[in-house]
């Protein structure tokens, strides 16, 4: 049986091979228009994040998620402009502020900021492993699939943080009719 490290190695193995690089399909297009745009929105809800939590561990693992979106975001720009896509528009960057100062009925909790950080996170991890399958050109599939990797190793320290805060929203479990009753 094959390791999904074996399926990762062979498929960056493929990308770096002596492929022509066709124009990108309106697909690629797209796909890196879209998560260029998610990554920049979500750098915004990050810094709002920031100016709302007093928390070390909610300011650490947002800074944490904002450096990979500014690293993920400049790697799709550099990369859109060399085949001549144009970017998203994006909303404008937030300014520091004081946490204490923002009023109580506009002010996210900690809990709820991570969970919104965690949606953004699945949403990209989502969007990558979509956009890998959707790829025929390898550069543009090895790029989806790195983020994809980045995201998901981010997605498991959040995960933990979450668990051990008891925020992670759990929906009702299911239990099948006729199911035996576990002892």
């Amino acid at each position: 049986m094959t390791s999904i490290f074996e399926s990762v190695k062979d498929f960056l193995q493929i990308s770096l091979d002596d492929e022509p690089k066709n124009p990108l399909h309106v697909g690629e297009v797209m796909s890196c228009w879209m998560y260029l745009a998610l990554m920049d929105e979500a750098t915004i809800y990050i810094q709002m994040g920031l100016n709302s939590t007093n928390d070390d561990e909610v300011k650490g693992l947002l800074t944490q998620s904002l450096k990979q979106c500014d690293v993920q975001g400049e790697r799709f720009k550099q990369f859109m402009k060399t085949e001549g896509i144009h970017l998203p528009p994006t909303s404008e960057q937030r300014p520091n502020s004081d946490p204490n100062s923002v009023p109580l009925g506009v002010k996210l909790t900690d809990e709820e900021i991570v969970n919104g950080l965690s949606i953004k996170t699945a949403a990209a991890v989502s969007h990558c492993a979509i956009s890998t399958s959707q790829c025929i050109r390898n550069d543009v599939g090895a790029l989806f699939t790195q983020c994809m990797l980045e995201k998901m190793k981010f997605g498991t320290s959040l995960k933990d943080a979450m668990r051990k805060r008891g925020w992670i929203k759990v929906p009702p479990y299911y239990y099948p009719p006729g199911m035996p009753k576990q002892q």
